[in-house]
């Protein structure tokens, strides 16, 4: 039995969940989430707290896997209807900014054009100085997919560390060449 997926989660205040045979819904102060459930994995509402049990239908290392994963979820749609999830980035290089352009973003990261990057549905986007980039949501899959995207555009590179990267993430320099 997984060790995540027997540990039940807490709904604080203001939390509905509601689960069906095939979907889970999650609502809360800051919106709702809905996460497929498969037949391998049931849940029961015990006062404040779900429960995610294995049903016994389908393979059990099917249901094992599913076990864990569906807790999980479940976890991390509670704390995004409660708290959001955040992701900041930097940009570092000389000339290189960042400006906000509607609900998406434009920046200026050594090419010869601009680059907008437009952020799906339910996540935000904002620029609190001209290096910076937070991005926010409730979905931490979308979150962190369009955070990875921004940083995809333009990776720290190892000789300068020029580049777009998550805040507090260290670039592992290289030495540049060496003259005889």
């Amino acid at each position: 039995m997984s060790r995540i997926g027997k540990t039940p989660v807490d709904l604080p205040a203001g939390v509905e969940v509601a689960f069906t045979a095939s979907e889970v819904s999650v609502k809360g102060p800051k919106g709702q989430l809905t996460f497929p459930l498969f037949p391998e994995i049931s849940m029961e509402q015990e006062d404040k707290q779900v429960v995610v049990t294995r049903t016994g239908a389908g393979s059990a290392k099917t249901a094992a896997a599913l076990h864990g994963l569906v807790r999980a979820h479940l976890q991390n749609m509670v704390v995004g209807v409660t708290e959001g999830y955040q992701k900041a980035l930097e940009i570092h290089g000389v000339g290189w900014n960042v400006k906000q352009k509607g609900t998406g973003i434009e920046m200026q990261i050594g090419f010869c054009h601009l680059v907008e990057c437009t952020p799906p549905e339910g996540v935000a986007v904002e620029c609190p100085t001209s290096t910076e980039i937070l991005v926010s949501g409730i979905d931490k899959q979308a979150v962190g997919q369009f955070a990875a995207n921004i940083r995809r555009v333009r990776p720290p590179e190892p000789y300068k560390g020029k580049g777009i990267r998550y805040k507090g993430e260290m670039v592992r320099r290289k030495a540049g060449k060496a003259l005889a």
